[in-house]
């Protein structure tokens, strides 16, 4: 059987914000949400094997021995749902522990292949609680579009943004855990549920409530958003989930090339790429 390609589309978070502590004790958070086209290359097939093969390579496919989409395969084995075993190659393209969502995003595009393909039935809290299971993430990725996330539940729009972006990400990783340790004030701002929530006046009057202390644990990451909030045309700049890449928004491809080009010669030992939104 030939390989399918699937397309693993990186997520940002243009905001994000804390509301304050569920029952569980668990942050309640809210957050405008969109994907870019920088993906990670998944190719999948049925094999005949007593076993599934799960493979990565790729500029950032090191250290991914308890990954995501293992995680997904057990449940589903444990569950008795996969009828075939699977050959599962996966090319990163995008960087761990940078708030781009990629393993999350690589287990919500094989369960939504695996969906499609009647490889696997599932009812719809079935499907949630095994996003849980591997990632809060997670179900961001089973429809890979303008999204606002608010409570767990979320809505979802079909407007295009068209930004194009640029990201850096330094060489380091943000430890979401001690990021939300230093966390302290909860945020008043409330996201109302409408397509207004994603133009360019609205974004730019957002935050990332999570800038603040992650700033605080990595001084690197407010002097690479300083400094392109100060590069010519650019809309808005804002950190990622909990980091560590920082997304530059452009409204026109020249200005963002631009502004890649002296990104690379300030900071050239860093990841940094021109995307656009999808």
């Amino acid at each position: 059987m030939k390989s399918k390609l699937l397309k693993s589309y990186a997520k940002i978070n243009l905001s994000l914000d804390i509301l304050g502590r569920n029952k569980n004790n668990l942050h309640n958070i809210q957050s405008i949400i969109s994907f870019i086209n920088l993906h990670d290359r998944i190719f999948i097939k049925n094999i005949k094997s007593k076993k599934h093969i799960i493979k990565f390579n790729g500029l950032f496919s090191k250290n991914l021995k308890n990954n995501t989409i293992l995680k997904l395969i057990r449940i589903l084995d444990k569950k008795k749902l996969l009828k075939n075993k699977y050959k599962i190659q996966v090319t990163k393209n995008i960087p761990q522990k940078s708030g781009l969502g990629g393993g999350s995003m690589n287990a919500a595009t094989i369960l939504v292949y695996l969906l499609r393909r009647e490889q696997i039935y599932l009812q719809e809290n079935e499907i949630l609680s095994i996003c849980n299971q591997i990632g809060s993430d997670v179900m961001l990725g089973l429809a890979p579009k303008n999204l606002i996330l608010k409570n767990n539940v979320i809505k979802k729009f079909n407007n295009k943004l068209g930004l194009h972006t640029v990201l850096i990400k330094p060489k380091i990783g943000c430890s979401t855990k001690k990021i939300y340790g230093k966390f302290k004030i909860f945020s008043k701002n409330r996201i109302k549920l409408s397509k207004g929530s994603f133009k360019i006046q609205s974004l730019q009057n957002a935050q990332n409530d999570l800038e603040k202390p992650a700033f605080k644990l990595y001084p690197i990451l407010r002097k690479l958003k300083t400094y392109l909030l100060s590069i010519e045309q650019v809309k808005f700049v804002r950190m990622t989930g909990s980091g560590s890449a920082i997304v530059a928004y452009f409204s026109n491809k020249k200005s963002a090339k631009n502004a890649l080009k002296l990104l690379k010669t300030k900071f050239k030992n860093y990841w940094s790429i021109l995307s656009k939104t999808i």
